[in-house]
């Protein structure tokens, strides 16, 4: 029998690499994305794709649905992956553009989980793979919204992880890093939305930000691509004994480390220079 599982945020980067990727695991991807243009797309590719919007609970309701007529009734799995970052300093981000961010980047998340979860329990197995952050384990100044949402995240998936011991079902993060996608790009649109640098004390390190979010190409010498998410993801899905944990790059693998060795006080003087 075919082990379906369903991926959020297909449009491009780690979500498209997973579908393409999954394809030829012996797994059957279901893709999904936001825009009816990109559910199209997707089909065109020869991928299975549904439209699911993380931040409108009837259209996850729906997505879930023909996700799962798509796999016969039940997925073996589910790679939670669609997110943004909302930059700017806490105290510039509208409780709106807070609101929102944690309506994709976690809200989705959970009601999706709960449309996906109760047959993977009856069946006795079933994958859950949360996308999640280097920010989910420090925290950067100007990307606050973003940092709460991942900080979040991580100890959801670690409750829910306790919650499902011995059911057959078992989750995991994946914690990239820089990867090489439209992040920056649309970073940077949901942040000319909801935030006016003029405005900001912190102007000048907002045209820090801009540029960093303007640039073309790897953010940095450590960025990978979205393909370096694949064997993690893979192992996640297949192997007997799946990790609580995938760090995939350099970065995250530094921070999860002084993190745990340096006081608070040293970490943000490293932290603190990153605008």
């Amino acid at each position: 029998m075919s082990r379906f599982v369903l991926i959020t945020g297909c449009s491009s980067g780690i979500g498209l690499a997973a579908a393409r990727a999954l394809q030829g695991a012996g797994l059957t991807a279901i893709a999904s994305a936001r825009r009816p243009e990109d559910v199209a797309r997707l089909k065109e590719e020869g991928l299975l794709a549904v439209q699911l919007d993380l931040d409108d609970e009837a259209s996850i309701e729906a997505g879930a649905r023909a996700a799962l007529t798509l796999a016969g009734g039940r997925l073996y799995g589910l790679f939670n992956n669609g997110a943004y970052g909302q930059p700017g300093a806490l105290e510039d981000v509208p409780t709106a553009a807070l609101r929102a961010q944690f309506n994709t980047n976690l809200f989705g998340w959970h009601h999706l989980i709960r449309q996906i979860l109760p047959a993977m329990l009856a069946a006795g197995e079933g994958r859950i793979v949360q996308n999640s952050s280097v920010l989910g384990l420090v925290a950067m100044k100007y990307r606050g919204a973003y940092n709460a949402s991942k900080f979040a995240l991580e100890g959801y998936t670690d409750t829910l992880r306790l919650e499902l011991a011995g059911s057959g079902v078992h989750i995991s993060l994946i914690e990239p890093g820089p990867i090489d996608t439209q992040f920056r790009a649309n970073a940077r649109a949901a942040f000319l939305r909801h935030i006016d640098p003029a405005l900001s004390r912190h102007r000048a390190d907002y045209d820090l930000t801009l540029a960093r979010l303007e640039k073309e190409g790897p953010s940095g010498r450590f960025t990978l691509p979205s393909e370096a998410c694949i064997p993690p993801l893979l192992h996640a899905l297949t192997s007997r004994r799946p990790r609580h944990r995938y760090p995939v790059t350099f970065p995250t693998r530094l921070f999860a480390w002084l993190r745990r060795l340096l006081p608070s006080r040293c970490l943000d003087l490293i932290l603190g220079k990153s605008a």
